[in-house]
């Protein structure tokens, strides 16, 4: 079992920038893949940005690459969103979730465990 708590969401004008985290309870937080996904009022939930287990390998949605960076630090058991260049469409619930078996990045339906998400907003 997983818990993911995430934190970090806020009000920021566009252009600023925030760190999202997620901290993650339990010994085997290494041994998942984890990921971030938002969900705009009225939108389905949609891939952000996922990184591997070790942290050897980021996937990232077209729309946010460039400007936002996923990195995990196992030893706290937490993983990062750096968002850069922030946009008014980049507001939403921001979703911490963990995979592990059938892990693949940007499947939804591949994660097992699921943070109750952070709401950030971007005023233009």
């Amino acid at each position: 079992q997983v818990q993911l708590v995430e934190s970090g969401g806020g009000l920021v004008q566009a252009g600023d920038s925030l760190r999202l985290s997620c901290a993650a309870s339990g010994r085997t937080f290494s041994s998942y893949g984890m990921g971030w996904f938002r969900q705009a009022p009225g939108k389905e939930r949609e891939f952000v940005a996922a990184i591997s287990w070790s942290g050897g390998r980021t996937y990232y949605a077209d729309s946010v690459k460039a400007r936002f960076t996923i990195s995990r630090d196992n030893a706290k058991n937490t993983v990062y969103l750096q968002m850069n260049s922030l946009k008014p469409e980049d507001s939403a619930v921001y979703y911490c979730a963990a995979g592990r078996t059938s892990w693949s990045a940007a499947s939804l339906s591949s994660y097992d465990y699921w943070g109750q998400g952070t709401q950030v907003t971007v005023s233009s």
